[in-house]
């Protein structure tokens, strides 16, 4: 008898795990722009295999391009990236189950949002693209939204084209009072600090003229950022020395032999800090890098094609395990299982999503 029932035990156990395995997914929230067919932000999810379940309306909302959790994911936030006599908006939802809940919308501060970040104060700062200023507000853990606290304007004229403002991200970096700007169109990083309820330019960082800095990801372990320029198909690493932010390195997001256009999206890091992801739009592919001396090197390991057109956005699953690309111009996502030691991608699926530009995983 005790042989029988720990046989049927150990049964029970091993179809439990096998059970938990098979049950395991990647919730994730996509935003689109809603221009045409799409209305407004989708639910998705992975599964552990590598495939997708169906994308599901989760809210409606105006040209969510870009979405962020605050007060540990109990609060969804999308900016809603239009120009309406000047002003953009923020809206927030509250997250219940497989829907979102709206409770608030903000001015952003100036015209097509299309960034935001936020830290465990409920501080958000807003980047408005056209606008060429970043906006601050602050969330509160029922969701409701501030009025426009400040804005900052960009100024000034560095580009050889002689280009505006260009606000197109904003990065709090690990003091929580700090942040980093970049302005595709002034080729700028400045440095913030948000005290009072203000936002206080404390430095700049002059980056190579007609680079176009768009969007960047810290080092998990050195005082580090990596920036990627959308215009001239680069990456930018930066390094905080003696309290300033100067850079180190630039190393390109192509192949040496393609000669077509090609703009780079958005930027990854694993989250043990040993490979780098970038995108490329045009190449339509993922530059995969291997980091080293510290964080200060980047070599260039692979390239892998997205299998679309114009990948605008992608991200990695919270394990590391998987990482999905929004392709804008083909209206499809595509997942990628990734290799822990060597940073490979292999594709696993592929699913449509009308003009998907944000990926959001739980």
């Amino acid at each position: 008898m005790y042989k029988v029932i720990t046989i049927t035990f150990l049964v029970f156990t091993l179809l439990s795990c096998n059970t938990s395995t098979t049950m395991k997914s990647y919730p994730f929230y996509l935003g689109t722009y809603t221009n045409e067919a799409s209305e407004g932000i989708y639910k998705g999810k992975l599964h552990a295999d590598g495939t997708f379940d169906t994308l599901k309306l989760a809210a409606v909302s105006q040209n969510p391009s870009f979405l962020s959790f605050a007060h540990d994911k109990r609060v969804l936030l999308a900016v809603n990236e239009v120009d309406a006599n000047g002003l953009g908006a923020m809206e927030s939802f509250i997250i219940d189950n497989e829907s979102l809940r709206r409770v608030d919308s903000a001015i952003s501060g100036g015209a097509h949002p299309c960034h935001l970040n936020v830290n465990t104060k409920g501080e958000v700062l807003m980047a408005n693209y056209t606008g060429g200023n970043i906006g601050l507000l602050k969330v509160n853990e029922n969701g409701q939204l501030s009025e426009l606290l400040d804005a900052v304007q960009h100024s000034g004229l560095q580009s050889e084209n002689d280009k505006k403002a260009h606000a197109h991200s904003v990065w709090f970096t690990g003091n929580e009072q700090e942040a980093l700007a970049l302005d595709l169109g002034l080729d700028q990083v400045y440095v913030y600090n948000i005290k009072d309820q203000k936002i206080m330019v404390s430095d700049s960082l002059a980056m190579v003229v007609g680079s176009g800095p768009r969007h960047l990801v810290y080092h998990p372990k050195y005082a580090m950022a990596y920036v990627v320029n959308e215009l001239n198909s680069t990456v930018t690493v930066l390094g905080k020395l003696e309290g300033h932010w100067e850079i180190l390195n630039t190393v390109s997001t192509l192949p040496a032999d393609f000669n077509g256009k090609s703009y780079c999206a958005d930027i990854r890091i694993s989250a043990d800090g040993r490979f780098l992801y970038a995108s490329n739009r045009g190449h339509n592919s993922l530059v995969i890098y291997q980091i080293g001396e510290q964080g200060k090197a980047l070599e260039p390991i692979a390239y892998e094609p997205v299998k679309g057109k114009w990948p605008r956005n992608f991200a990695l699953t919270a394990d590391g395990a998987f990482l999905v690309v929004a392709n804008q111009h083909t209206n499809n996502l595509v997942a990628f299982k990734r290799d822990a030691n060597t940073g490979l991608l292999q594709f696993t699926d592929e699913l449509k999503g009308e003009s998907p530009v944000c990926i959001l995983f739980e």
